[in-house]
């Protein structure tokens, strides 16, 4: 998936100008995230997360975040080529410094992860993937402030990431709801990790572990299912 573009079946998405390509993070959330009237998209990059929440909830509204300039520019030229382009908005600001005067009743983000480790010598790469761009805390922080009181974040991280962004999240004031832990095949333990978060404790968490291709290479039901709408 690391081509100058990326085919959908309602969207087009154009990524040479983006350090951050489409990948199954970005789509796994894309598809599986509650959303509502009001979502917020937090490091929209390519625009993808967005346009996904534009296109599975049609009375929505997406504010979608960057500070990259040129993931930015990207992002709304995706925009404005899709059917979506009425109801998706991209700013160039920070999250701590973005201001709204209705809280959101759905806040998706794939945030920057790595918190130690060698930076990649692409510097827009790295800002990327590096969170301190964006700390967990700033984020959950944030987050909190934005987020309706019914409302729900939903993250996808890497399963090395979970501990110290669920500690962020429960300090900032938020329950787990939801804890999707995912692996590419049964024999192998899960790489990423889907969480949906909220402002208030939820009678039970719905905890799975789910698989995405089967022995033969091919999607399993679960899967395939999530993407039926936006795969070819």
């Amino acid at each position: 998936m690391s081509n100058e573009w990326f085919q959908f079946k309602q969207f087009t998405i154009r990524q040479d100008q983006c350090a951050m390509k489409v990948g199954t993070d970005g789509v796994l959330l894309g598809a599986w995230a509650k959303g509502g009237q009001r979502i917020l998209d937090v490091g929209t990059g390519t625009g993808l997360i967005a346009l996904m929440m534009a296109q599975r909830y049609a009375a929505c509204f997406v504010e979608a975040l960057e500070i990259d300039r040129d993931a930015c520019r990207q992002a709304k030229v995706n925009v404005e080529a899709s059917p979506f382009a009425d109801r998706v908005r991209v700013r160039e600001v920070a999250l701590q410094q973005f201001e709204t005067v209705k809280q959101f009743d759905s806040i998706v983000s794939n945030p920057p992860y790595f918190v130690e480790g060698l930076r990649s010598p692409d510097a827009k790469r790295s800002m990327a993937r590096h969170s301190d761009t964006l700390p967990y805390e700033a984020l959950c922080q944030s987050a909190y402030r934005l987020l309706a009181n019914e409302g729900e974040m939903s993250v996808v991280l890497p399963v090395e990431s979970v501990e110290q962004f669920s500690t962020t999240a429960v300090i900032s004031g938020f329950y787990l709801r939801k804890k999707y832990l995912i692996r590419t095949v049964a024999r192998k333990s899960p790489k990423r990790c889907l969480m949906a978060w909220v402002k208030r404790r939820p009678e039970k968490l719905d905890e799975q572990t789910l698989t995405l291709f089967d022995d033969a290479g091919e999607m399993s039901e679960w899967y395939a299912k999530l993407m039926n709408n936006f795969y070819l």
